[in-house]
């Protein structure tokens, strides 16, 4: 969200931002953006995707206070004058989208999360998908395969190009990266070569499988170093330290370095020679997947989710099964035996992000929606701003 709202056009666009709680992006979106700060009550703040379900919706305490919140959020959307709603997560998504029916402003769900029962519980995903078709009245989604999940095969509705084909009501802006990327796609520095995963700890992110190929790359490659990059969030220190122990029964902790958080991603991504993405169920997108490719860097993904639609297999990247430790060893064996090959991965995923995943593209793209939904008749009410080009989305 930050990114997408630095990179708005101003001529076009005055964005304001509401935030549901104070934290660090409070502070690095203000010189981009109008914003605020409107406190979610402590159950429906410390509520999360993972942990919803039918048990959820009889939480009278976090019910109430959604209900309250929305109508806080309704009377906030009216007295800035905003003219459209942009809701940017799962729970904003339901407050947000009731806050705009409230205020009758025309909403929009930027969906970055695949609907689907092996990422969030099944109730959630059926209740989530139905209120697709009633609250929102236009939907992004990050990837084609996180539209999949809210519309499945037996959709009636089908993806828009933009605005065009179907119903119209929904369309794939892919997520971008800043550009240009520092990076290059130098291999095996100092006698080195350093392998890294990028990314939360936690189990569907797959760092089990990737100390078990590092295990078996470092039996043929004896100068490779693999590195973790990130921590454990949401309780999940009990799998950090299982993997930290991992490392001790395979005989590797001389290899693997666990750095921490990075806040600086670009220079943790440039310190490295190959990105590897592990996880175990499909991604809805694989943010770091781009980031990667973008500083030059093969790629090793898991062929799920969303990252097929960025990594072409055999050209910018390998894609490989997912929970396959095996097939993972062996696609790092091939990038690592041949210094060109890697080049030259890293060199075409380069220029693949910068045709298709930047976020100037992303900005013009969602701007385009903005633009056309704005400009349905069915929009033009007495609470549109009087100035054409002068659109307040609100961005949560």
């Amino acid at each position: 969200m930050l990114n997408l709202v630095s990179h708005l056009d101003s001529r076009k666009v005055t964005p304001i931002v509401v935030f549901g709680a104070y934290g660090p992006v409070v502070e690095q979106m203000r010189p981009f953006a109008e914003t605020h700060v409107l406190p979610m009550p402590v159950a429906l703040g410390s509520a999360k995707k993972d942990s919803l379900g039918l048990a959820s919706l009889f939480n009278l305490r976090a019910v109430f206070g959604g209900v309250a919140y929305s109508y806080r959020l309704a009377r906030f959307i009216r007295q800035n004058h905003v003219d459209f709603v942009h809701t940017n997560s799962l729970k904003a998504d339901l407050i947000g989208g009731i806050a705009a029916g409230l205020s009758r402003r025309p909403v929009v769900w930027h969906v970055r999360d695949r609907i689907a029962d092996e990422y969030l519980p099944g109730s959630v995903v059926r209740i989530f998908r139905l209120l697709c078709r009633w609250i929102p009245d236009f939907v992004i989604a990050n990837s084609e395969s996180t539209l999949r999940s809210v519309y499945p095969a037996n959709r009636t509705d089908k993806p828009s190009s933009l605005l065009g084909e179907g119903n119209g009501r929904s369309v794939v802006i892919h997520d971008g990266t800043l550009w240009p990327f520092p990076g290059n796609s130098t291999l095996g520095r100092n006698g080195l070569v350093r392998i890294g995963l990028i990314g939360r700890i936690s189990p569907w992110k797959g760092q089990h499988i990737f100390l078990r190929a590092a295990a078996l790359v470092h039996q043929r490659f004896p100068e490779t170093q693999f590195f973790i990059v990130g921590s454990a969030l949401f309780g999940e220190t009990e799998y950090e330290q299982r993997i930290r122990s991992l490392t001790e029964s395979l005989g590797i902790s001389n290899i693997v370095t666990f750095t921490g958080f990075r806040s600086d991603v670009q220079n943790a991504i440039a310190d490295m020679d190959v990105i590897v993405h592990a996880s175990t169920i499909g991604e809805p997108f694989g943010q770091v997947i781009i980031e990667g490719m973008a500083a030059g860097k093969p790629v090793i993904a898991t062929n799920g989710g969303g990252v097929p639609e960025i990594v072409e297999d055999g050209k910018t990247g390998i894609l490989v099964p997912m929970g396959n430790a095996e097939a993972m060893a062996e696609a790092i064996h091939r990038v690592v035996a041949d210094p060109v090959l890697a080049t030259n991965m890293g060199a075409r995923g380069r220029e693949r992000v910068r045709k298709h995943f930047t976020i100037e593209l992303k900005a013009r793209k969602v701007e385009a929606v903005y633009q056309a939904m704005l400009s349905r008749r069915a929009y033009r009410r007495e609470w549109s701003s009087p100035a054409a080009n002068e659109h307040l989305p609100l961005a949560l």
